[in-house]
């Protein structure tokens, strides 16, 4: 069975990236996103919302049976950026979204591999580390991110399941496409 790093937000951006070298060393991709497919490669693809139970259950139920997974890159996330009297429910929602999957694809894949043999990455962001002010609701997924990024480090603490989170920063990727204003290009 082909070992398989699942990638989430793998169509475009930082998880486009992930995906084409991951692949260049060897293991075989499975990517999720809301977003249509677009990308050349070879690549098992999934298209829906990690933030809806039912289907991340499915898709990794699924992609279980044909690869063997040995990883798991959480690096879906949507954002908002404004400043925190500007912030409303629809935002809120939006900016949780990335940490429902997170919770999601981990428990299920975990549950998956019996708890055992598997890499999870959950790309945080220095938004993780320090709120500002034009980033409150992100800030506060990615705070949300970091906790449950080190309650599975604890969880699985002397284990063959491994945790870490990444704290990248200052990408030019589509995340801030509707936030040109606060941040340039």
């Amino acid at each position: 069975m082909n070992k398989a790093v699942i990638v989430t937000g793998g169509t475009s951006g930082l998880g486009l990236e992930l995906c084409k070298k991951i692949k260049a060393i060897g293991y075989s991709i499975i990517t999720v996103s809301r977003n249509e497919k677009k990308i050349d490669e070879d690549i098992k693809y999934y298209q829906g919302d990690i933030s809806d139970e039912d289907f991340v259950n499915g898709f990794i139920n699924e992609a279980c049976k044909e690869f063997d997974i040995v990883g798991v890159i959480n690096n879906a996330c949507e954002g908002f950026f404004a400043m925190p009297t500007e912030i409303h429910s629809e935002h809120i929602e939006k900016c949780l979204k990335g940490v429902k999957g997170m919770m999601y694809i981990s428990a299920a894949t975990l549950r998956e591999k019996s708890e055992k043999d598997l890499i999870i990455v959950n790309i945080l962001s220095t938004a993780a580390q320090k709120g500002k002010k034009m980033e409150a609701a992100y800030c506060m997924a990615k705070f949300a991110q970091r906790g449950y990024t080190e309650a599975l480090k604890d969880a699985y603490k002397g284990t063959s399941v491994k945790v870490n989170g990444v704290y990248t920063g200052g990408m030019n990727t589509n995340l801030w496409s509707e936030s040109r204003d606060y941040i340039s290009a």
